[in-house]
């Protein structure tokens, strides 16, 4: 059976069902919900600190929208306070599995509907509000909003900030409770931090200010860089927030085609692969310098991906427009690693430039980054590990008696790892059309719905087509489309089953 430990029990807890404690007192004991309170406040008293950023910059441009972000702030920080003080006093000492569950998924929803409040003082209906504040969060990057150039700067940095913040939560989220949970193959990753006892506590800590600093020194460099080649600094500061979260926010209407130097598209290309790439791969590069990133076997894979693509559809580039071999290469690295590490960057409508760069587009948007880090889609782990299964089930095919242990960075694969790996893939499927389906019924057409929906799941930003595409705007789809997609966009950003295993009757009943 195990002890109380092993099955994510707070010590001196009594297991469900053994008599000793009734059944609904158990579920209120498994989930702590003061410490879910005081998380809750916690963030939002930072977000509230966030907001005056923007007020600031605002007040200095002597813009009157200063004071929208200083009442939002003002009820953000009263709201969290108030979470954090209620929040306060006994509570467990470990964070248990079904705490974990909802504090994940409650933590996004609540800072998104807090967040939201300086687009709605701006004029946006709540509905816009919530959408372009989610999109901010989960670094999807798709907008409602246009006219970029003749916006506030204030509120053109909220939205780069929601991205900065959204990424580092994102790699939190990645390296400290996904293995915890177990969700979608990422215990493949779990570190000593992702177990949830006092003794690891501080260690999960420190391993979080490492990654936070490792990630606050990629966006100062890549602001420095982008100033040094000829961004003013704003628009450097706000680009460096939203490449490195891999977001794909802009401050202007053409996003980074705005921008007609070549050195500033090869740095932003730099930027997006290493917000791309695994943290903890990172740090232990950068901890042990004797370990090259390209050890890593997702690494290793991912940056073959990506040369693969560019070379494709460089060579497709020259053969088609007839264009000088660096003038191909730069727009098809370009594009290519803005869609493949799902940050939707855009120097020109890629769907114009036919059928098969369309598909090829299309299909990279489904694949992602690396695991642990900001981007989104279905990360590439996944899709090698399918492929190591599958070809272990062809061997078996040919070999009946042959025993296949096929293993991942040395790790032999157990059951547990390739059941989930296998069963994510089936619900991001079945998730895309679901959601592809019932966006049609709000009155989309299907190129549009289909695309929406993959790109929300995936968190690229930009779909396919006139309304949706690189060159288009969320701004006209129906509010419940914006709802559906809000979901999917938290939906995909937390890996499924964080948010869909509470829809189960189970998980509040035992």
């Amino acid at each position: 059976m195990g002890n109380e430990a092993d099955r994510g029990l707070p010590t001196g807890t009594a297991a469900p069902g053994d008599g000793s404690v009734p059944r609904q007192a158990n579920v209120m004991i498994m989930i702590d919900v003061r410490a879910i309170l005081m998380t809750l406040g916690l963030v939002l008293c930072a977000s509230a600190a966030a907001m005056l950023l923007p007020a600031l910059v605002d007040f200095a441009d002597y813009n009157s929208d200063w004071s929208v972000f200083v009442a939002s702030s003002a009820i953000t920080f009263f709201a969290g306070g108030l979470l954090t003080l209620v929040g306060t006093g006994p509570s467990t000492r470990t964070v248990t599995l079904k705490t974990g569950f909802v504090l994940t998924t409650t933590v996004w929803i609540v800072a998104t509907a807090f967040a939201a409040l300086p687009f709605v003082g701006l004029g946006l209906s709540y509905t816009d509000a919530y959408f372009e504040a989610m999109s901010g969060l989960t670094t999807t990057g798709s907008t409602v909003l246009s006219h970029l150039d003749n916006l506030p700067r204030g509120i053109l940095l909220w939205r780069s900030v929601l991205q900065l913040i959204g990424g580092i939560g994102i790699i939190v989220t990645a390296i400290n409770m996904l293995p915890f949970l177990r969700i979608g193959g990422m215990q493949l990753f779990a570190t000593e931090s992702s177990d949830r006892t006092e003794k690891i506590l501080p260690r999960s800590v420190e391993l979080t200010l490492t990654i936070a600093a490792i990630y606050a020194a990629l966006v100062a460099a890549c602001a420095a860089a982008y100033m040094v080649f000829g961004m003013t600094g704003f628009d450097a500061i706000c680009h460096a927030f939203t490449t490195v979260s891999t977001g794909g926010f802009s401050t202007h209407d053409l996003s980074f085609g705005f921008f007609q130097s070549p050195a500033l598209q090869w740095i932003c290309v730099v930027f997006m692969v290493l917000g791309s790439l695994p943290f903890l791969v990172i740090y232990k590069a950068w901890h042990d310098r004797t370990i090259n990133l390209l050890q890593d076997q997702q690494v290793r894979g991912f940056m073959i991906l990506l040369a693969a693509a560019i070379a494709i559809m460089t060579v497709y580039l020259i053969l088609r427009d007839d264009l000088a071999f660096e003038t191909a290469l730069r727009k098809s690295a370009f594009n290519v690693v803005s869609v493949v590490s799902t940050t939707g960057y855009a120097t020109e409508d890629y769907t114009l430039w036919g059928p098969f760069a369309v598909g090829l587009f299309f299909m990279m948007m489904f694949i992602g980054g690396c695991s642990g880090s900001t981007a989104g889609g279905i990360k590439l782990y996944r899709l090698q590990i399918t492929w190591l299964l599958t070809n272990a089930h062809l061997a078996q095919l040919v070999s009946p008696r042959r025993i296949a242990s096929p293993a991942y960075n040395t790790r032999v694969l157990d059951d547990d790892i390739a059941f989930s790996v296998v069963a994510f893939l089936f619900v991001y499927i079945i998730s895309v059309l679901c959601f592809a389906v019932l966006l049609s019924a709000t009155g989309l057409d299907m190129t549009t719905a289909f695309s929406s929906s993959a790109q929300a799941i995936a968190s690229v930003g930009p779909g396919i087509g006139d309304v949706v595409g690189p060159a288009g705007n969320f701004a006209p789809l129906p509010d419940t489309a914006k709802w559906l997609l809000s979901f999917e966009m938290l939906l995909g950003r937390l890996e499924l089953f964080t948010v869909l295993v509470l829809f189960r009757g189970e998980f509040w009943s035992w």
